[in-house]
C-alpha cells in the first residue's frame, strides 16, 4: 500500500510525521511530495533528508498532478486546497489534514476543493463542516500533530543550549504573518520580560517572504538580547518549544489552541497592524479572513488588547497558571478533539481500513 502526502510548504512537515511513522508501523509506503521553492531550496532538502524521507520535488500543482496521475497511489494526503483531482480521485482516496486549527476562514473553505475525505478535530468542527458541505466524508480523528508532546516522543530542548537561563521562566511567542501583533511591540519588548526567557518562533512567511521585512528587521534586532532565541527557518515544529515553554502568547495563530490543549496557559494579543487596505470601509477583508472561532481564544486564553495588559498578564499568567484550566479542557475537547497521543493512530487505521 501506497501513501503520499502532497505538503505545498514545508511547515506543513510536523502535522504528517506522526501520521507517517503511524503507516509505516502497518507496513505502508509513504513517499512525499514537495515543491521547489528556489530561496529555499537547501533548507528544504535538508529536512526531508534529516527525517530520511522517500520524495520527489516538484515545480508546481500541475506537475504533482500528473504525478499522481502516473503513479496511482493508494491515498494522498493533503495539507491545503488541490484542485482538479476528477481523474485522480477515479482510482486514489484523497484526503485532507489542515495544516493547523486556527480561527482563520480558509479552515473552513479549503474543503470546497475536490478532495473526498477530511480528518478534523472534535466534534465541533465536524458537525459544522459536515452541514457546510454534506457530500463529503468527514472523520473526527483530533490533531495528530500533538502526539509526540502528548507521548514524550518528541526532540527535548535544553534552554542552555540556546543561550538561556534554565533557572528562569520560559514564555514563548508564536505570531502568526497575518494579521499579526510583531509589529505593535515595541523594540525594546524583551526587556520589559527581562525577567523571563523568550523564545520566539515566527510563522514561515515572516521569515521568507519580502513583505515581511519589518519583522525580520525587528528579530534580529530582539535576537540581541541575551534573554532572547529567535528560532531559524531549519525549526520548522513548534512542538519542542512548547515542551519547555511555560506559557505562550500569539494573536490569530492556531498554535494558542495547540498550547492549550495541552492545559498550559496563554495569552491572546488582541491587537494587530493591519494594512491600509484591511482598515475602515474595507475592514469586511479582515473580517472574512478570520472565522467566528475567533471567539474561543478568550475562552482558552486570556485576552490582552494592547502591550500595558499583555505584560501585567504574562507575570499574572505565570502565578496563576489554573484560571482558565476549565475552560482550556472544555474548549479544546470542542476545538481539538481528543488529546490522548494516538490522534496519529486513529487516521493510520482508518487509512488502512479504507483499502
Amino acid at each position: 500500500m501506497n501513501v503520499f502526502f502532497d505538503i505545498q510548504h514545508l511547515y506543513y512537515l510536523p502535522q504528517y510525521l506522526p501520521v507517517k511513522n503511524a503507516l509505516e508501523k502497518n507496513g505502508v509506503n509513504c513517499h512525499f511530495l514537495l515543491y521547489n521553492q528556489k530561496e529555499l531550496q537547501t533548507v528544504l532538502i535538508k529536512s526531508v533528508e534529516q527525517e530520511k524521507l522517500s520524495y520527489t520535488l516538484v515545480e508546481d500543482s500541475d506537475e504533482a498532478r500528473e504525478l499522481y496521475l502516473q503513479k496511482k497511489p493508494h491515498w494522498i494526503i493533503f495539507g491545503n486546497a488541490f484542485n482538479g483531482l476528477k481523474k485522480i480521485n477515479a482510482f486514489t482516496k484523497t484526503a485532507l489534514m489542515q495544516h493547523g486549527i486556527g480561527p482563520k476562514s480558509c479552515y473552513y473553505d479549503v474543503s470546497k476543493s475536490d478532495i473526498t475525505y477530511r480528518f478534523v478535530e472534535g466534534q465541533h468542527r465536524l458537525k459544522r463542516l459536515q452541514n457546510l458541505f454534506p457530500n463529503k466524508v468527514f472523520v473526527d480523528t483530533g490533531y495528530a500533530k500533538l502526539d509526540p508532546i502528548i507521548k514524550k516522543t518528541s526532540d527535548c530542548i535544553n534552554l542552555s543550549d540556546l543561550g538561556l537561563d534554565p533557572k528562569k521562566k520560559t514564555i514563548l511567542y508564536a505570531p502568526t504573518f497575518y494579521p499579526s501583533s510583531i509589529e505593535c511591540l515595541p523594540d525594546d519588548f524583551p526587556s520589559l520580560v527581562g525577567q523571563y526567557n523568550l523564545i520566539l518562533k515566527p510563522h514561515f512567511f515572516s521569515l521568507i517572504k519580502n513583505k515581511y521585512k519589518k519583522h525580520q528587521a525587528l528579530f534580529k534586532h530582539w535576537e540581541t538580547y541575551n534573554n532572547v532565541y529567535v528560532s531559524s527557518i531549519e525549526e520548522t515544529s513548534i512542538i519542542p518549544f512548547m515542551g519547555v515553554a511555560d506559557l505562550l502568547f500569539s494573536d490569530a495563530s492556531s498554535t494558542l489552541f495547540e498550547f492549550t490543549a495541552l492545559n498550559k496557559p496563554a495569552i491572546w494579543c488582541d491587537f494587530y497592524k493591519v494594512r491600509w487596505s484591511y482598515r475602515g470601509i474595507f475592514k469586511w477583508r479582515l473580517n472574512n479572513r478570520l472565522d467566528d472561532d475567533l471567539k474561543y481564544f478568550a475562552k482558552v486564553a486570556c485576552q490582552t488588547t494592547n502591550i500595558k495588559q499583555l505584560i501585567h498578564e504574562i507575570s499574572n499568567q505565570l502565578m496563576h497558571p489554573d484560571l482558565k484550566e476549565a475552560d482550556r479542557i472544555a474548549t479544546t475537547e470542542l476545538l481539538t478533539g481528543t488529546v490522548d497521543g494516538k490522534c496519529s493512530e486513529r487516521i493510520a487505521n482508518f487509512i488502512t481500513s479504507e483499502i
